[in-house]
């Protein structure tokens, strides 16, 4: 059949340059205008879709040619763009990257070319200006096949930036259909598989609705709107789920695992089911404490077990209930996190225990397409059959030796499987093997529907977790630090020093530099470095023992008249600024609006203010822009940004921007393990550095410590920072879920801890269990009703959650 079908392709040269930001922006903007949107995501990504979906009210969809084949690819397209008048397809990685040494095979170029769809490019233009155009012209020539119409420009820097780019761009032909300036992007959260799902994002809705304002204010949807209908009509009739399996008798019941921690499951899985005359009933293995009533067969997807671990070991009803029945012989299917799910642990926190297999975390992403053969008949498969898959993981489960392989891949055996079980990490599309949902649904209706489980009494739950209303009515300890909390035989959450290893380069800088111990320290080459790194003159740089004595020259550089330190933040300010004489004025940001920064909360009268980003203990990144507000003439502005290197790309550093009054201040004793050498910088406007080096005792940075320095301003340093800072983001993941999944309030965090508000009294409920948090209580403008709990590892963290769940 024929068919007209208005449609686009998003695209962008590589990862990174805003895809899923522009896309899902298009498709919400789009919608708000009246348009039915259908949205669809080349390749096998599961989490995209659930962002489109949020966007436009639809299922979002998937077109995978490794997965489905390509002759599915329109039929898919048609299918999820049933009652839709407009589809938006969301690329992958770069315009022509796909499968590994197959030739573009299932890149965004490959299916844009099989639907015959127009490709809207989003290009990010922070780092260049005329090479854009250049760029463009080589994406838009380098296959013929495809058809790139219109070009989006994001991450401007200027209106003469953009202007530029636009006058680059303009002899090929192709319109700038709009531009996004650096300030716009709104910018989904990551963690360890990538952006973290919209199921699990209770703000995603309003960011949703900030983003399509924008797009509508700045794009321009009516050319938008003609590029997607100058796309020429499609020769394929819809996919229908029910032109690929036969009906079961008796409606069987198929219970598929949903809710946050199970987000992974394509909607053909459960349309092929439900076509094959199953019953699907989704169950929230977080908050079901058991399986809807008549279950006959199980299928368990993918998603983030390992992130809520917490919440799924704490539903012991429905942990037991799954282990029985598997251990009856329901069918079961898990995909991932199934797999995960059915083990005896992940990372020693207890799972269903269906296999005898545990499972951890570990430092290397699996991600790759699979081809992977049946060895033996299975609930799923006949022996010798071939599947396509997909691969995306960070764990790593025990092997069972003599186990029955769901697959041989590679000639490896893969998974756990039997009459009634087909268990591994490969994600199959079953668009492109719907016998695989013939034969659940084949085995379900032969099953015995589950019987109700016994249901035993228990005690009600307590309010522990309701937040106690914040006194400022005291005067805070501000001496106290993290490591007073410290004790022997506490684990230790309170001091925001990293536990990895000290890298190869910088342990070989220390120890080199003991050979010259000998001499006066010269801070010459350390500055000098750090004045590269940052695009700055080494006359605005300053080397420190650390960030406690830059904050003591400032406080002795001027006679300031009115200093004011933004709280909650790191009390050596004050106590800096108290000792030198200064009568020190407080900016308490609020916990109502999430800690963040009002600069017109601060005095005009103010002419040194200091403030943290991220801060300590909030770990709330402000904007620049709002840092950048509180410059005045006359004006020192202080910016802590001792935890940005934990910041992923340092988004929001004032540290290469360099304007009047503006000071920014360093210390590498986080990130790099180092609080014995004392090593640190201040870089910022000249007059003011100038000042605070007058006032700096001679040799006060020890040798070790400008060692540091200078080779922590290498590329290798730079490199191995934004791995730890991605490192960071991942567990901090595990942190934050857990704690929101146990009932605990918490402020959105961006460096290596996170401030929680559990309730008075926690924090010594805690130290007596074991554990050693942060006490907040020291800082202005919190109680004891909130603790400050360092980011580490996923296997400390659980136990931590685990030790909590119990004390509640």
């Amino acid at each position: 059949m024929v068919t007209s079908l208005p449609r686009f392709v998003v695209a962008a040269p590589a990862s990174g340059h805003g895809k899923t930001t522009v896309a899902t922006g298009l498709m919400a903007a789009l919608a708000a205008s009246g348009h039915v949107v259908s949205g669809h995501k080349v390749g096998p990504d599961y989490i995209d879709p659930g962002y489109h979906s949020l966007a436009t009210g639809r299922p979002g969809r998937n077109l995978d040619p490794h997965l489905v084949g390509e002759q599915r690819l329109a039929p898919l397209l048609r299918h999820g763009a049933r009652g839709a008048n407009l589809a938006v397809i969301e690329g992958v990685m770069g315009l022509y990257d796909g499968q590994i040494g197959g030739e573009g095979f299932a890149s965004t170029a490959h299916v844009a070319a099989i639907t015959r769809s127009p490709v809207v490019l989003v290009v990010d233009i922070s780092s260049a200006s005329r090479t854009i155009g250049a760029m463009v012209h080589g994406l838009a020539s380098f296959d013929p096949a495809v058809r790139i119409a219109g070009v989006i420009l994001n991450k401007a820097g200027s209106q003469r930036h953009a202007d530029e780019v636009r006058r680059s761009i303009e002899p090929l032909g192709l319109p700038v259909l709009g531009v996004l300036s650096r300030d716009d992007g709104i910018v989904a959260p990551s963690r360890h598989l990538g952006l973290v799902p919209a199921q699990e994002r209770d703000e995603a809705a309003q960011a949703l609705d900030r983003l399509a304002t924008q797009v509508a204010e700045r794009i321009d949807l009516t050319a938008v709107v003609e590029i997607a209908r100058s796309a020429s009509d499609l020769d394929a009739d819809p996919w229908d789920p029910a032109d690929h399996v036969t009906p079961v008798a008796g409606a069987p019941v198929v219970a598929v695992a949903g809710g946050r921690a199970f987000t992974f499951t394509y909607a053909e899985t459960t349309e092929l089911l439900e076509a094959a005359g199953c019953r699907v009933e989704v169950f929230d293995p977080l908050s079901d404490t058991e399986l809807p009533a008549g279950t006959r067969a199980l299928y368990l997807g993918g998603g983030f077990p390992e992130v809520h671990a917490a919440g799924l070991t704490g539903n012991t009803a429905l942990r037991e209930q799954l282990r029985q029945a598997v251990a009856d012989g329901v069918p079961t299917v898990a995909e991932c996190a199934g797999l995960l799910y059915l083990c005896q642990s992940v990372d020693d926190v207890p799972m269903i225990g269906a296999l005898e297999a545990s499972a951890e975390m570990t430092p290397r992403l699996t991600l790759a397409y699979r081809t992977a053969i049946a060895g033996e008949d299975t609930l799923l498969t006949r022996a010798g059959e071939r599947f396509t898959a997909h691969e995306f993981h960070r764990t790593h489960v025990t092997p069972v030796h003599g186990a029955v392989p769901a697959w041989i891949e590679r000639g490896e055996h893969v998974g756990f499987a039997g009459p009634a079980l087909h268990a591994s990490y490969l994600h199959t599309h079953w668009a492109g093997a719907p016998r695989l949902a013939q034969r659940l649904a084949e085995a379900a209706a032969a099953a015995t529907p589950l019987s109700p489980p016994v249901i035993r009494p228990h005690a009600a739950s307590t309010s522990a977790h309701e937040p106690v209303p914040a006194r400022h009515d005291r005067t805070p300890d501000l001496g106290w630090h993290g490591d007073a909390e410290l004790a022997d035989g506490l684990v230790d959450l309170a001091v925001n020093v990293t536990d990895e290893p000290l890298p190869r380069w910088l342990a070989e800088a220390l120890q080199e530099s003991m050979t010259h111990i000998a001499s006066y320290p010269d801070p010459t080459t350390a500055e000098k470095a750090v004045a590269r790194r940052h695009g700055r003159a080494p006359a605005e740089v300053l080397a420190t023992s650390g960030a406690a004595e830059a904050f003591t020259l400032i406080a002795r550089a001027r006679a300031w008249r009115h200093p004011v330190v933004v709280h909650p933040q790191f009390t050596e300010p004050d106590v800096a600024l108290a000792a030198a004489g200064h009568a020190v004025h407080h900016v308490v940001t609020r916990a109502e609006n999430g800690f963040r920064l009002d600069p017109d909360a601060v005095p005009e009268a103010a002419d040194l203010v200091v403030v943290g980003n991220p801060t300590n203990p909030t770990s709330v990144l402000h904007p620049a822009a709002d840092l950048r507000r509180l410059l005045r003439p006359g004006r020192v502005v202080v910016v802590d940004e001792a935890f940005m290197d934990a910041v992923p790309g340092e988004r929001a550093s004032l540290t290469s921007v360099p304007m009047p009054g503006l000071v920014v201040l360093r210390s590498l004793t986080k990130l790099w393990g180092l609080p014995g050498v004392r090593a640190g910088y201040v870089v910022g406007d000249g007059e003011v550095v100038a000042d605070l080096r007058r006032q700096q005792p001679p040799w006060s940075v020890s040798t070790a410590a400008l060692a540091v320095l200078t080779a922590t301003a290498g590329d290798e340093a730079t490199a191995e920072a934004e791995r730890r800072a991605r490192l960071v983001t991942t567990q901090r993941a595990v942190l934050v879920d857990g704690l929101t999944e146990l009932g605990i309030p918490v402020v959105t965090p961006a460096a290596s801890f996170v401030l929680a508000r559990p309730g008075t009294g926690t924090h010594a409920r805690l130290r007596a269990a074991g554990f050693a948090v942060r006490r907040a209580d020291t800082f202005p403008g919190l109680d004891d009703s909130w603790v400050r709990i360092a980011v580490r590892k996923p296997s400390t963290t659980r136990s931590l959650l685990s030790t909590w769940r119990s004390l509640t």
